[in-house]
């Protein structure tokens, strides 16, 4: 029989603020975490807003000697990772060190060290480029920094799927405790590409909302006037256990974590494809695998990124699934606060699904003004819903097609 998971910490660094607490009052609140960029010129570009990681020092976790080796992704998955097994209570021993795992998702990795070595290189040469060039920029450094700093040696891995990373580096951490592999692992996503790159690349693909008269109003998933995702940094991390190990040593339990799906839609390299299917059979896979009929879920964290083509899409997915019963679901796009964390998003997401379990709430889609034909469920509009579900679906999907969808379920013992 395979072993059942669950949630005992949750770290979360986010655009509503550093912190689990801090980001979780401000998203029952229905605040938004995007503003104009600040930390770069954006002169040129259509889109001039995002989520960012604001009065951010990593050296207040950090030393300072190492936070300079590292890029902002690392940042944000150490501390991130630190708030979580504080929260947890975890005591990584030397002993206990080779059954906790490392499974960090990433979409692209050290993005502004690459921006800031490449101007190095062609102003003042190759000599000057620094030795900590490469590694700094390695996507797989968040995992290999956060097992470093904390002792845990053991699977460690990356996972580099868009905007799925995160998701999928929680189903995996999920199967690694599940057949034995690891006692606890953590999980979850980073991403910073806040960057003039990054946000010259999106733009460049007319991704981006160009809100910027309004930037809190910019990312609204499913609303009729959408016009784009908002890009975000940050860095979601949760802390998977073996159910009787928590037990053992008393530990809270903030959810458990019951299935997981993921599959390809083989049909674009950034459109998903049109009727939904791929999204379709990576929900059905996660239903499945928690034995789980459709209608016995109460509530889906929808990927739902505010670009036209994705929630409509999307929304063709969820009703492929589960049918008539789709009317009756409340579903929510977080991002909605958030904006896209990218790589980052399935842990942010992770982190905010685990705690409306906990808690008994459902987190809203803000800015959902003018409803949608291709977009007609209930999208939990503009305030929070006091209703204590039993089970919900986090999905994520990526360039390339990659989809994933993970099943948590209230713990009752």
């Amino acid at each position: 029989m395979s072993r059942r998971v669950v949630i005992t910490g949750l770290g979360l660094v986010s655009p509503l603020g550093i912190g689990t607490d801090v980001s979780w009052e401000a998203a029952k609140d229905c605040r938004s975490g995007v503003s104009l960029i600040d930390s770069f010129d954006t002169t040129g570009n259509r889109s001039v807003i995002a989520g960012q990681v604001k009065d951010f020092d990593p050296t207040k976790w950090i030393p300072s000697k190492l936070a300079k080796r590292l890029d902002p992704f690392c940042h944000y998955a150490l501390v991130a990772s630190l708030l979580a097994i504080e929260d947890s209570g975890l005591e990584i021993t030397e002993e206990m060190g080779p059954r906790v795992g490392t499974i960090i998702g990433c979409g692209f990795g050290g993005m502004k060290t690459i921006e800031a070595q490449h101007k190095i290189l062609l102003t003042k040469g190759p000599e000057r480029v620094s030795p900590f060039f490469i590694p700094m920029t390695c996507a797989n450094m968040a995992a290999g920094q956060v097992a470093i700093m904390l002792g845990a040696k053991g699977p460690n891995t990356c996972l580099t799927t868009a905007c799925a990373a995160g998701n999928h580096a929680i189903g995996e951490s999920f199967r690694s405790v599940q057949r034995g592999d690891s006692d606890a692992v953590i999980t979850g996503g980073v991403e910073a590409v806040v960057a003039p790159s990054g946000l010259a690349g999106f733009n460049a693909m007319r991704a981006l909302s160009t809100r910027n008269d309004e930037p809190e109003r910019g990312s609204r998933p499913f609303d009729a006037e959408r016009d784009g995702f908002v890009m975000a940094d940050g860095g979601g991390i949760l802390i998977l256990e073996e159910l009787e190990h928590a037990k053992r040593r008393g530990a809270r339990i903030y959810a458990e974590v019951v299935g997981y799906g993921l599959s390809a839609d083989a049909y674009h390299m950034t459109a998903p494809s049109p009727e939904g299917d791929g999204g379709a059979r990576c929900m059905r896979m996660a239903l499945n695998d928690a034995g789980l009929a459709p209608s016995e879920l109460d509530y889906i964290n929808a990927h739902g990124t505010s670009t036209p083509l994705n929630d409509s899409v999307e929304t063709k997915s969820i009703k492929a699934v589960l049918g008539d019963y789709a009317y009756k679901l409340p579903v929510s796009s977080t991002k909605s606060m958030t904006g896209h964390m990218l790589g980052a998003a399935g842990g942010a997401e992770g982190v905010l699904s685990s705690l409306m379990l906990y808690h008994g709430l459902i987190l809203p889609t803000i800015n959902y003004e003018n409803p949608d034909p291709e977009c007609d469920l209930d999208y939990v509009p503009n305030a929070v819903r006091e209703v204590k579900i039993k089970t919900l679906m986090s999905n994520a999907f990526g360039f390339g097609g990659t989809n994933s969808s993970v099943v948590f379920r209230r713990f009752d013992g």
